[in-house]
């Protein structure tokens, strides 16, 4: 599973993580709803409540959450892991049939569960901008409405702002917003973060003076208590997290409490025929209104249902003894809720994710397992393709399957280093065999130059000409050769893409790749030197057949590498690639075979043997 997936993964856990922290802190603010009634007329409570969930999935999320941790994390026995996560189907791993060509790397199957951390994502951000753009309608539409009305210049010629009767409102209209009078039947309401407008219907003026004054006052009273912020914010954290049923109904007790913490200090020292009038007021704009506005602290910001009981705390003073005490309680409560996301989430995501990579390795293990069962059937290919014209004259066999190219990548290095100047002629530059070079095989521990190179199939040697060209002339010479899949990156982790890329690694070429690739070389189409063929052709001695054809080619022998990484003690590669001249007349070829191992004699020299032998009767008959 790569790291993308993993990030997936972790964000639909976190998801499912906030579900679960939000039911939680639901439960308990239910709970402390019945047993502290003034618990939730605090605004803290419900933000607080907001954060912790938003809290537990961004703990969930970030990567190495599990230092987090406050519990210790549960283990899994391995081998009970690998038979919970394993295929069960042994029709998976049974061997193929060899003629069947084998996956490539990139075409493996993912795990179902990337799919659905992706499908995951998609929604949720299909969600957010849908959720965004709800805000967005909602603001213009407030926008709209205001743009409608008339801005009330002389606030004391307002009933609402007469400071007649309450000389408190006197203080307050020097810092009050931007008013504004629309006739639409709506709720007097305060919308805008950082310019604040106060929307009033024309219909308030019918109301009694003192309900007036009252109203205004409440709207006031959210902007003295930075209302406006708290109701951001609880939007800001339910957008985030749309998905999430607890976050909504988390804002609405938030807007609940709001309201209820402006009437209680509105009405507070009030006579109860001001707190009548104030009830009298509530009902009266809830007839007239049509809806309640979502994204503006409105007066009349409550539903048919909680009438009733916002009335009967209107009529009944709070002594706000308790006030503190629920604060307090609200704080305790909610820290004592992360903490056990803290506890177990980090816990959860840590063990899911192992399990989820546990899933994919199982995964990974019997793709592979297949690979090596179509690879290790013993195969061959033989491909001839006349130079000229490129069509193909033999294919016979495994040709298509792209293996190692193991020495034969030496012609290419020859021509990389002819090109580039590193190597001068037939006989230069001698190099001196060091210790700690490549030395298994006996004929490479001594100084070589580039006829005994090729002779020899000297590694050390091939891998000081790359060094000297460097990494990025090395890649750009094999893409520009078009050499099978081009990877010269190495081993994975190892950075050794300039030292062996091309022995048992990340490079790889068909049978079909080397007759094309060196189809260019003979008809000299490369982007090289003329001295580079030149010396390239000198360098591979030539053998005459018994026809009056005469060959140049190049072996190669690996060892077939398993899905552990290590060599198959069994079976090799062996290839033989070059091309045959006679006249006017070039046909290159290809022959790479994978068989048993014997000892004293490699892959490479097999494969040449066989192809000379049969190679004679083939040119005859083209």
């Amino acid at each position: 599973m790569s790291a993308f997936d993993l990030l997936l993964f972790r964000f639909l856990l976190a998801s499912c993580g906030c579900l679960a922290a939000g039911l939680g802190v639901w439960a308990l603010t239910e709970l402390c709803r019945r047993c502290l009634p003034d618990f939730s007329l605090q605004r803290s409570t419900w933000l607080l409540s907001q954060i912790t969930v938003l809290a537990t999935f961004l703990v969930i999320l970030l990567p190495h959450s599990e230092r987090l941790r406050v519990i210790p994390q549960i283990e899994l026995d391995s081998e009970t892991e690998i038979r919970s996560t394993a295929p069960a189907s042994p029709a998976l791993l049974a061997p193929a049939s060899p003629s069947l060509p084998t996956p490539a790397p990139e075409a493996n199957e993912r795990s179902w569960l990337a799919y659905g951390a992706q499908a995951w994502l998609l929604v949720y951000l299909l969600g957010l901008s849908f959720s965004a753009f709800g805000l967005w309608r909602g603001r213009r539409a407030l926008d709209y409405l205001a743009a409608t009305g008339d801005r009330v210049q002389a606030l004391h010629q307002h009933a609402g702002f007469s400071t007649t009767s309450n000389p408190a409102l006197s203080a307050r209209q020097a810092a009050a917003p931007l008013v504004i009078e629309v006739d639409a039947p709506i709720s007097p309401m305060l919308f805008g973060l950082f310019q604040p407008r106060l929307l009033l219907p024309r219909h308030l003026r019918n109301f009694d003076p003192l309900q007036q004054q009252l109203i205004v006052e409440h709207e006031l009273t959210h902007l003295r208590r930075h209302d406006l912020h708290w109701m951001s914010a609880g939007v800001l954290l339910q957008t985030l997290l749309w998905f999430n049923p607890f976050m909504r109904l988390l804002r609405e007790n938030l807007l609940w409490a709001q309201e209820l913490g402006c009437d209680r200090d509105v009405l507070r020292n009030r006579t109860q025929a001001q707190r009548k009038a104030y009830a009298a007021a509530l009902v009266a704009q809830l007839r007239v209104q049509h809806q309640p506005v979502q994204n503006a602290l409105a007066f009349g910001a409550i539903s048919a249902t909680t009438l009733a009981a916002r009335i009967a705390l209107i009529r009944a003073p709070s002594t706000g003894a308790r006030k503190l005490w629920a604060r307090c309680a609200a704080a305790a409560a909610m820290a004592g809720m992360f903490a056990g996301s803290l506890a177990f989430q980090p816990a959860i995501a840590s063990r899911s994710e192992h399990l989820a990579q546990a899933t994919q390795s199982a995964l990974d293990s019997a793709l592979q397992s297949v690979n090596s069962s179509v690879t290790q059937t013993p195969f061959s290919c033989t491909e001839l393709a006349d130079a000229a014209s490129g069509r193909r004259l033999v294919h016979e066999g495994h040709c298509d399957e792209r293996v190692t190219p193991a020495s034969t990548f030496n012609i290419a290095v020859s021509l990389m280093g002819y090109d580039s100047g590193i190597l001068h002629d037939a006989h230069a530059p001698v190099m001196p065999f060091r210790s700690g070079y490549a030395d298994w095989n006996r004929s490479w521990r001594a100084s070589t130059d580039p006829s005994s190179w090729i002779k020899n199939s000297v590694l050390w040697y091939a891998q000081q000409v790359t060094a000297k060209l460097g990494a990025e002339r090395f890649e750009q010479y094999v893409k520009s050769f078009n050499y099978g899949n081009h990877d010269v990156s190495g081993d994975s982790g190892s950075d050794n893409g300039l030292a062996t890329s091309w022995v048992g690694s990340s490079l790889k070429i068909s049978p079909v790749e080397q007759v094309d690739f060196l189809r260019k070389l003979v008809n000299r189409q490369l982007p090289l030197s003329p001295k580079a063929y030149d010396m390239t052709f000198r360098i591979m001695p030539p053998i005459r057949l018994s026809n009056g054809w005469e060959v140049h080619g190049k072996t190669g022998t690996a060892a077939l590498v398993l899905p552990d990484g290590k060599d198959d003690p069994v079976q090799q590669y062996g290839w033989f690639v070059g091309w045959a001249s006679k006249g006017e007349r070039t046909v290159v070829f290809a022959r790479l075979a994978l068989d048993q191992r014997q000892k004293d004699h490699p892959g490479g020299g097999r494969a040449k043997e066989a192809l000379l032998r049969d190679l004679p009767a083939r040119l005859n008959a083209l």
